[in-house]
């Protein structure tokens, strides 16, 4: 008996010691995160608006570059952002607006900074976990001086790869959620070319 005792105690420490704390998974997925960085990432970003419904938006980053395609009021709009230029397309009326990039936060473009640097300014904790990803919730710390830092964050984690699954939070009452999160996108992805665009109607602001 006191063998047999003895071996449950050593396979309880040991399931202890292989069990991952919310803050090393998140870690590792940053690292996983980073190592495909020069690839560009596609994710989809999804938001529910009051009174407008979901809002679907692909998006493609690749560098500087970033890329996004989504549908509003039966219109097709596609955005092309070079860091220098904003390209924007309405493809039902063929018409384009070209200004000067301006600063997109990571709320609005669906960038991959949400997923770093989480612990620095949240609780976190496993909140459910399946024999495919992990279930992190993350709540502001109470002593995070950053006051547009959402009060939670709802991130799943995939088990053996350790990529992001999805992101979802709420933002001024709208809720986001980052998924369909992919590696790999191509300089042609990207970037605006206006020979494939030849009967838009241009307008430079």
């Amino acid at each position: 008996m006191k063998k047999f005792f003895s071996v449950i105690v050593c396979l309880a420490f040991a399931l202890s010691a292989w069990a991952q704390t919310a803050e090393a998974i998140l870690a590792k997925m940053e690292e996983a995160i980073n190592q495909h960085e020069k690839e560009g990432v596609a994710m989809v970003v999804e938001t529910k608006v009051p009174v407008v419904g979901t809002v679907r938006m692909k998006s493609l980053m690749l560098g500087d570059k970033v890329r996004m395609e989504t549908k509003i009021l039966g219109h097709q709009i596609i955005i092309w952002d070079d860091g220098e230029t904003e390209y924007t397309l309405d493809v039902k009326k063929k018409k384009l607006d070209i200004v000067k990039s301006s600063e997109v936060s990571s709320q609005d473009s669906g960038d991959m900074g949400m997923f770093s640097g989480i612990t620095d300014g949240y609780d976190v904790s496993i909140n459910k976990e399946t024999a495919d990803a992990w279930y992190i919730l993350c709540k502001k710390s109470s002593n995070n001086p950053n006051k547009e830092d959402p009060e939670t964050l709802d991130v799943v984690v995939a088990k053996g790869t350790y990529y992001p699954i999805s992101l979802s939070t709420k933002i001024e009452g709208v809720k986001m959620t980052m998924r369909d999160i992919s590696f790999g996108v191509t300089e042609e992805q990207v970037t605006f070319d206006i020979s494939q665009y030849p009967d838009v109607k241009i307008n430079r602001k």
